[in-house]
């Protein structure tokens, strides 16, 4: 029963999505993903990266009329006029929905189309910025989370040894580790962007519809009619052509380049506080090697004090056991005022052997002084 009940939330999750439309007005739909397809024109290998049952690295891509959108778990499908988000139900994505609601809208009235928006971004630029200043803010805040835990653990850790501090700092090192990774990859799809123009130049999506409009197109029945007016798409398609002819080139991606490298260094700045982290806890360790390294070398005098006893309390044992043998001899008898003589210049020869192995091996740098 319980496993039925487990496919059946994956089965909703993975039908659950949030349409935007260009005015961030939000509609939950619960459709598969052939109508997806269709409606966004994308392949099915597409839209398996946003699958929540499979598991695909950070990526961003760029399509004909749809960038897909991957970002740990942010999984949205962007087009010129509208944005599907998957999982808008869930406690990290609900943020994503509520600054997509915010922030979609025009900064112009929706009816004045004569009013001045050249300065305005595209719709999909909006929604692409939304997306990369919750992800950055969100491993920005487990970083921090990280580093609260991590730096008492530690300091913790050099002050005494022992298996709890050590089996805690393991913890954060593995949690560490998992986290680097996912904000290294971010940090790599961002990087790969930025260094190709053309991928850059895919995202223009507004552009793009002004260069090859589609005319005829609708979207199937699940999806609510449009609220946008003619000439509300009409004045989005100037602003869009006008932006374009300012650029002078159908290849320039200078706004979108400086919205990513934005967020690049963001991102950046939250890997170089994992990588100063993860330096600090590798000095952790060396120096709780260094104070493991020295209590062993302690242990190893001591045994070598222990050892050179012995061979001096041998020596004196030897003795004992000469004079101790049950044989008559003559010089057994009639001499019994060389015992105390025998005793003490037995153990001043052991006590001179133990200072001279003590001296050499002080001499030799193997023990300290």
């Amino acid at each position: 029963m319980a496993a039925e009940q487990g496919a059946i939330k994956k089965k909703a999750a993975a039908r659950s999505w949030i349409l935007f439309d260009s005015k961030g007005e939000g509609t939950i739909l619960d459709v598969d993903k052939y109508a997806i397809m269709h409606r966004v024109e994308i392949h099915a290998r597409d839209l398996r990266i946003l699958d929540p049952l499979l598991s695909y690295p950070s990526t961003i891509l760029g399509r004909e009329r749809a960038i897909v959108l991957n970002l740990e778990h942010i999984k949205a499908i962007i087009t010129a006029e509208e944005v599907l988000l998957r999982d808008p139900t869930d406690e990290n994505v609900v943020p994503v929905v509520e600054e997509l609601k915010r922030r979609l809208p025009p900064s112009s009235a929706q009816n004045d189309v004569d009013a001045p928006e050249e300065d305005e971004s595209p719709f999909e630029f909006r929604a692409l910025e939304v997306a990369l200043e919750a992800i950055c803010s969100f491993l920005d805040a487990r970083t921090t989370e990280l580093e609260t835990a991590a730096y008492p653990a530690l300091d913790e850790l050099t002050s005494k040894i022992s298996s709890r501090n050590l089996d805690r700092v393991r913890k954060l090192k593995s949690a560490m580790t998992r986290l680097n990774a996912r904000v290294q990859k971010v940090r790599d799809e961002l990087e790969q962007l930025l260094d190709d123009d053309d991928d850059m130049a895919d995202l223009y999506l507004s552009r793009k519809m002004v260069s090859s409009p589609v005319t005829g197109s609708t979207g199937p029945a699940w999806l609510p009619t449009s609220n946008i007016s003619v000439a509300s798409r009409i004045s989005r398609l100037s602003r869009a052509s006008a932006a374009t002819v300012h650029g002078n080139n159908e290849n320039d991606v200078e706004e979108l380049e400086m919205l990513l490298e934005a967020y690049f260094m963001q991102i950046d700045g939250t890997l170089n506080k994992l990588t100063t982290l993860r330096e600090y806890i590798d000095d952790t360790e060396d120096y709780i090697n260094i104070q493991l390294d020295n209590h062993r070398n302690q242990l190893i005098q001591l045994e070598l004090f222990l050892s050179s006893g012995t061979v001096c309390l041998s020596l004196y044992s030897l003795v004992a056991g000469i004079f101790g043998m049950n044989i008559p001899y003559s010089w057994n008898s009639g001499h019994g005022y060389l015992y105390k003589w025998v005793v003490m210049i037995s153990g001043f020869i052991c006590i001179f052997v133990f200072i001279a192995i003590v001296a050499y091996a002080r001499h030799k740098g193997l023990v300290g002084s």
